[in-house]
């Protein structure tokens, strides 16, 4: 029997029957204790035995320093292994395992020592490797077997543990409320919680688990973050649950009165899909838990209770302030004028309409004021005037206008000069809101007579309030006249006499805008030859003056967006590339107040405002009858207009326009939409420009245009989009998934109420998206455009019809579409079959290019193909007899596809008529690049017919 030494003792643990063999001779004599490493290791052995382990490691310690045999040293590190065991020192313990390992990978007291380190250091998958490998060596050990289905278990156990939503919910909390946790894996933690509260099975996990409660204490810590992600987690549970809202909806006011931007954007967003949920996008059915759903209706008016309390309180932030006029922008007036309940505008107007007037006429220069951002006033403005574009009848409007005049004359005190310019400051709100209400107030006995007379105040503030209330009351040409008659010499006055440039460049724009008043009608100037020019040049140098505020210079570009009407300012002002790229920075800034004139601007300088006709006839009848006529200034015409756009795209205008698109939807209104859509589409008007238009994120920026706005917006930009779908690269023009949101805009295109461009270059540009990806031409098939294509397939336009069947010919891949071609009762295989037959090549090139990929993809329309028409074979002759190599080549694809066809009549009637002599010709001919195509077509053919026994090769005579 082998001796062997103290090792197989030494493993309390061990399982019986495992034997050390490193330390055995080969002939089973064991070793002899010879050196100072031996007794070391011996000492070591003794202590370990006495249960002496400290001792133990110390002299085995000591052995690994003097041992040079790697054999031995393995042993040694094995034996401390079990000793740091003992201690539940377990990394050193698996360390010192794992270098016994490293000399002998089979050394199985060292695996199952290490396996035992490991599992206690919760490394399961670890440690059952290394047990595994035991088992796999002794598989009939006991223990090794017990260990490994141990381990199994925990493992599963574990697995399924940290994989539970429950666990994960718990544990995200756990860190998120830990205030010693690092960073990283707090905003880990708040990243995946909102990930998680956006599927329904985590929302509903966050929810049963004391969810809520622990997203308030998040709340309530105060610290931004954590704000935020509780914010984002309570927006993805509320999204489309009636239950958890009205649970949730309450106290949330407070979080979006916080003086911080994301916060308050975050919690719009929560009160946008509380509102969503009681409003109808909650669809599910929820059997048991009905009883939690309350009155949604309740609900409803505590939220529009609270956000019109915000308004006008003193305790919340700008950002809240804008946010909750945002919401009532957005929610408040019926998005569609069909529906006939307006009850909430009405409830709105009856108990807000005074808060918003209050926010209107807010000073910010005067003390007490309520905490504003430069948009707030611009957007409170923007919801007075959807407010009252939802009213239904003039009782309702009357009611309105009641309102606001009793809020007016409430303000008005001659002994209250503060109080006063408040009431001048809300009819300025109301005049870039709803302009009628505001124009009647202004004509109200008294008020432009006190605006003049402020203008003449002693106070700045008095003077800049009176002068911006001027500018927006001249809208009116009547208006216009008034103040051209008793204000022009008092602004000037104050243009010249005032230190305070903020006053000075209002009283400018007043006078840019009275010199506008008469449009781009050339015959219609307000002032002398030159004066325009000059306001334009001073408008000029303070938007290019960066000492000057954003709020001053924004001006600047209110007076250009007048002045530019004149066709001498465009081109002055196109030419200032300073001015131009100073207005486009501006444009990116964070006061989007400044977005309509930035718009009115681009849309003089490129002309694309809407026109009317001009009838000579009636021009004639207007001279005539002594009628006043407009004219056109010279540098109006197409020439300058083209150079103007260039200068704009060099400048930078489209990614100006990009970030523009990108704004807050109350203050980019539909109005500003269309004048951007305008804009674009004049820009992509010369085929060249379109790349750089593309480059500059115009693609992407046209499809939001496209589906939202004003009915002559979207069709405006689905024109451009149209035209620059046509020419460019789809993935590189729409990147990622953007590409399909093109689709819907091009087909509305193809409305027969649009006009003959629209429809061609829509056609254009869905042929070359079908072109682009089977996905796309599904799309195209989904959006219902085949019936239209094929509508305009019949097209006496030549460029149309060709543009139509080239669309045609790129969706007719698509499974769907050939389904239709399949279908008996209608004329469509048919007019393919003619069309191939017309004399325009690109219409030829086109119809038989879809011909030849249906009769390839589905044999059955081969038979039918020459079932639609008698003249089937005189009209594939022609093609394959073509001197166009592309037609031809189309011909004898189509041959081809009927030989192959499997209907045995149709080849041999095919074979026996003058095809073949054609086919012959063209096969024998001499390779030639140039008509390579056909000749290999037709060889093909030939190949095709032997194949058949339809014809046989010639052999000479012997």
């Amino acid at each position: 029997m082998v001796s062997v030494h103290w090792e197989s003792g030494i493993c309390c643990k061990a399982p019986t029957g495992v034997r050390d063999h490193a330390q055995i001779r080969p002939e089973g004599r064991p070793f002899k204790v010879r050196d100072s490493m031996c007794m070391l290791k011996d000492e070591g052995n003794k202590f370990f035995q006495a249960g002496d382990i400290d001792k133990a490691i110390e002299c085995y310690t000591k052995a690994i320093k003097v041992c040079k045999d790697k054999k031995v040293l393995a042993v040694i590190h094995r034996n401390r292994s079990a000793c740091y065991l003992k201690k539940e020192n377990y990394t050193s313990a698996a360390s010192d395992a794992s270098k016994a390992i490293d000399v002998d990978a089979k050394d199985i007291k060292a695996l199952y020592r290490r396996c035992q380190a490991l599992e206690k250091l919760g490394k399961l998958d670890m440690a059952f490797k290394d047990v595994q490998r035991c088992a796999t060596l002794e598989p009939k050990n006991k223990t090794f077997l017990e260990t490994l289905r141990r381990l199994g278990a925990d493992i599963q156990a574990k697995l399924k543990t940290t994989f539970s939503t429950d666990s994960r919910v718990q544990n995200m909390f756990d860190i998120l409320l830990d205030e010693e946790m690092e960073k990283d894996k707090r905003e880990k933690a708040a990243n995946n919680l909102i990930v998680l509260s956006r599927e329904d099975a985590g929302a509903e996990r966050i929810f049963q688990n004391n969810g809520v409660p622990l997203l308030l204490n998040m709340i309530e810590t105060g610290k931004p973050e954590m704000i935020l992600a509780a914010v984002r987690t309570l927006s993805g549970m509320c999204t489309g649950h009636k239950a958890r809202v009205s649970i949730v909806c309450k106290n949330m006011c407070s979080i979006m009165a916080i003086d911080n931007e994301e916060i308050a954007l975050a919690t719009c967003n929560l009160f946008q899909c509380i509102n969503d949920s009681l409003t109808g996008g909650d669809t599910r059915e929820y059997g048991k838990e009905e009883a939690l759903v309350l009155d949604a209706a309740k609900d409803l008016k505590t939220i529009l209770l609270s956000l019109l309390e915000m308004v006008a309180s003193k305790k919340v932030s700008g950002h809240g302030r804008d946010q909750a006029l945002n919401l009532l922008t957005k929610n408040v007036p019926r998005k569609d004028k069909k529906e006939k309940d307006n009850t909430r505008t009405l409830f709105t107007i009856d108990h807000g309409l005074k808060k918003i007037l209050k926010v209107c006429g807010q000073v910010p220069e005067l003390p007490d004021q309520l905490p504003l951002t430069e948009n707030t006033q611009l957007i409170a403005s923007v919801l007075l005037n959807k407010l009252y574009d939802d009213l239904k009848c003039d009782p309702e409007r009357n009611n309105f206008r009641d309102i606001c005049d009793e809020y007016i004359k409430s303000k008005i005190d001659p002994n209250n000069m503060d109080k006063t310019i408040h009431a001048v400051n809300t009819i300025s709100g109301l005049l870039q809101g709803p302009f009628d209400v505001g124009n009647a107030l202004v004509g109200h006995q008294g008020i432009m007579e006190m605006m003049v007379a402020l203008c003449g105040s002693e106070r700045e503030v008095d003077q800049m309030v009176a002068v911006e209330a001027l500018i927006h009351a001249s809208s009116k040409m009547s208006r216009a006249s008034f103040i051209i008659t008793n204000g022009v010499s008092l602004l000037k006055d104050i243009y010249k006499k005032t230190k305070n440039e903020r006053i000075k460049i209002r009283s400018l724009v007043g006078l840019c805008k009275l010199g506008s008043a008469g449009g781009d009608d050339y015959s219609m100037r307000q002032f002398a030859e030159g004066s325009t020019e000059k306001l334009a040049k001073q408008c000029r140098k303070w938007l290019c003056n960066p000492q000057i505020d954003t709020k001053t210079r924004k001006w600047a570009i209110e007076g250009l967006a007048y002045l530019t009407n004149d066709a001498d300012v465009k081109d002055d002002f196109v030419e200032d590339e300073a001015a131009l790229k100073a207005m486009f920075e501006l444009a990116k800034s964070k006061d989007k107040t400044i977005l309509y004139s930035v718009a009115c601007t681009l849309v003089n300088c490129t002309n694309c405002y809407e026109k009317k006709e001009i009838i000579p006839e009636l021009v004639q009848l207007a001279k005539f009858s002594k009628q006043h006529v407009p004219e056109q200034h010279p540098k109006d015409k197409k020439d300058f207009i083209k150079m103007r756009v260039k200068r704009l795209l060099k400048a930078g205008v489209t990614s100006a326009l990009a970030v523009m698109v990108k704004a807050d939807n109350a203050i980019l209104t539909d109005q500003t939409k269309e004048m951007l859509s305008r804009v674009f589409l004049a820009l992509s008007e010369d085929p060249k420009d379109r790349g750089t238009i593309v480059a500059q994120g115009g693609g992407k920026a046209l499809i939001p245009l496209a589906l939202e706005g004003t009915d002559a917006g979207k069709v405006k930009a689905s024109h451009a989009l149209a035209k620059i779908a046509a020419i460019s690269n789809p993935e590189i023009a729409f990147p990622g998934e953007r590409v399909y949101e093109v689709v819907r805009p091009l087909v509305s295109l193809l409305h027969t109420d649009r006009d003959g461009m629209q429809n061609f270059e829509a056609l254009k540009g869905l042929t070359n998206l079908a072109g682009f990806s089977e996905k796309l031409r599904v799309k195209i098939v989904k959006e219902k455009a085949l019936p239209e294509i094929e509508n305009y397939m019949f097209e006496e336009h030549d460029q149309i019809r060709q543009a139509a069947t080239e669309c045609m010919c790129n969706l007719v891949t698509c499974k769907e579409v050939q389904d239709r071609y399949l279908e008996d009762g209608n004329d469509k295989m048919k007019l393919l079959v003619l069309l191939c037959g017309e004399d325009d090549d690109n219409l030829q090139i086109a119809a038989a290019g879809a011909l030849a990929m249906l009769t390839a993809a589905q044999k059955k329309l081969c038979t039918k193909l020459t079932l639609v028409t008698t003249q089937w074979l005189e009209i594939l002759q022609r093609l394959c007899l073509h001197v166009n190599p592309r037609i031809q080549h189309r011909g004898l694809v189509i041959i081809y596809n009927m030989l192959n066809s499997d209907d045995n009549e149709l080849a041999k009637k095919l074979i026996e008529s003058e095809i073949l002599e054609i086919l012959s010709v063209i096969g024998k001919a001499e390779d030639n690049p140039k008509r390579q195509e056909p000749i290999d077509a037709a060889r093909a053919c030939l190949v095709r017919a032997m194949d058949l026994g339809l014809i046989k090769p010639f052999t000479s005579p012997s």
